[in-house]
């Protein structure tokens, strides 16, 4: 005589979603986090356009941009860095129009240049050179041409003198139009090229 049946099998049950993700989905949501942590505040690339840049940097080169040094280092940005901001936000010159789907918006694009003035400098341009504290810059890497002078100004604190290597009258949009730059809005500094031609960018500090 057969005993009672069997009670039926229970279904087998497939992991939720949320098991799934935490088995398998959080190495990859680590990953993408490190990799936006790197890219927001350590390092990552910028591209060159334009020509304020000349000779030391050529229209659709490619950069190295370090953005740690201005959480760890109480002395950035140095003189004769070159560094990636966007332009002072009172002035016209920093921005830009923009068209998208037929309506014209304003944009505040960032900008390539390097620095000749730190906060409390005396900053100068006379006879084709920039003075800064009373003394002339000996600057090898900019191009040939002229300066349009300025009367001296003293940079306030946080603020920063900036300018292109492209020092010809009307080649470079930079704080001889828009004056000083907030210490606050460079994103960073560029201590070299990565491409065409890899090498570290010349007057910048070691």
């Amino acid at each position: 005589m057969s005993g009672p049946p069997s009670p039926p099998a229970s279904p087998s049950r497939s992991p939720g979603a949320l098991q799934v993700f935490w088995a398998e989905g959080w190495p990859w949501l680590l990953g993408t986090l490190a990799l936006w942590l790197v890219l927001a505040f350590g390092a990552s690339l910028a591209r060159v356009s334009g020509d304020s840049m000349n000779p030391t940097l050529r229209s659709g080169d490619t950069l190295l941009l370090l953005k740690y040094p201005r959480l760890l280092d109480p002395g950035f940005p140095r003189r004769g860095s070159v560094v990636v901001f966007r332009g002072p936000p009172d002035s016209p010159y920093s921005y830009t129009s923009r068209t998208l789907l037929g309506r014209e918006f304003q944009t505040r694009p960032v900008h390539i240049k390097r620095v000749l003035g730190v906060p409390g400098d005396r900053v100068e341009l006379r006879g084709g050179q920039v003075w800064v504290n009373g003394h002339a810059l000996a600057e090898s890497y900019v191009s040939e041409g002229w300066v349009d002078d300025l009367p001296p100004r003293t940079l306030g604190s946080g603020e920063l003198w900036v300018m292109g290597d492209n020092r010809r009258v009307g080649s470079s949009l930079d704080s001889r139009a828009y004056g000083p730059v907030r210490v606050q809005d460079v994103l960073g500094e560029v201590p070299r090229r990565l491409w065409p031609r890899p090498d570290v960018l010349p007057g910048t500090p070691p």
